[in-house]
């Protein structure tokens, strides 16, 4: 079967999951909407095209390979909103602080980021599309908009890599990218990798492969609207392992 592969590695990164109140948390791995939408800004698809953003959830399968989710890095962030005017339309921020400066609100939240974490991304094509596995890689390879790990304050700190390769899911998964520095033992030290490694796919539960200890469960990462910000659940399966 035929993948597209590549990496995300970044100082920091927000893999978005449920909030309540003012607490923004992150997921350990990015979810299936954190890589659609990667791919979907590579590709230059803007939010409100609806259909081009369906065409990409509906044809592609997802699977994750976590080297590393990195440190908890947590930032007490504030932001001031004005109050709700239902009477005014405001056509910029700038604009909307502006006219409302003397009923300004200040919104206290905790932010989460994983730090020096490090994944290897696998995609496929679940059913016949215009958009092929090679218009994604080199959509990658020279994105239409900048592509970032979860937050826009959260840039890709090395390039994607973006490669198709011919093969099963874990050996697509395994493949090897360039290091980050001189070395690949130069990227262990440096990211304090170990010898345990998590697999995260969708579909069935074999097609990693043949292994005792697969967990499946739900999550609800898969995204129904970016408009409202709506997402369903789906089935996931979560393998670890020690490499050598």
């Amino acid at each position: 079967m035929h993948y597209l592969v590549f990496r995300l590695y970044g100082p920091m990164a927000s893999w978005g999951e449920a909030a309540v109140g003012g607490d923004r948390p992150t997921a350990l791995t990015p979810g299936r909407s954190a890589v659609l939408g990667l791919l979907g800004a590579a590709l230059g698809i803007k939010r409100e095209e609806t259909s081009r953003l369906e065409m990409l959830r509906t044809s592609l399968g997802v699977a994750i390979k976590a080297y590393s989710s990195g440190g908890l890095t947590r930032d007490y962030h504030t932001a001031q909103v004005p109050s709700q005017d239902r009477k005014r339309s405001f056509h910029t921020r700038k604009d909307e602080l502006s006219i409302a400066k003397d009923k300004l609100n200040t919104v206290l939240s905790s932010r989460d980021y994983r730090s020096d974490g490090y994944w290897v991304v696998a995609v496929w094509q679940q059913q016949e599309s215009e958009l092929t596995l090679d218009d994604l890689s080199r959509a990658l390879a020279k994105p239409a908009f900048i592509p970032y790990l979860g937050r826009k304050a959260c840039p890709l700190a090395a390039p994607a890599a973006p490669l198709v390769v011919e093969t099963d899911l874990k050996s697509a998964l395994d493949q090897r990218f360039p290091p980050l520095l001189g070395s690949h033992d130069q990227d262990r030290r440096w990211l304090g990798l170990g010898s345990m490694v998590t697999y995260l796919w969708q579909g069935q539960a074999e097609d990693l492969g043949s292994f005792d200890g697969v967990q499946s469960g739900q999550v609800w990462d898969e995204p129904i609207s970016r408009i409202p910000w709506q997402f369903g659940s789906r089935q996931e399966h979560q393998l670890t392992l020690v490499e050598e």
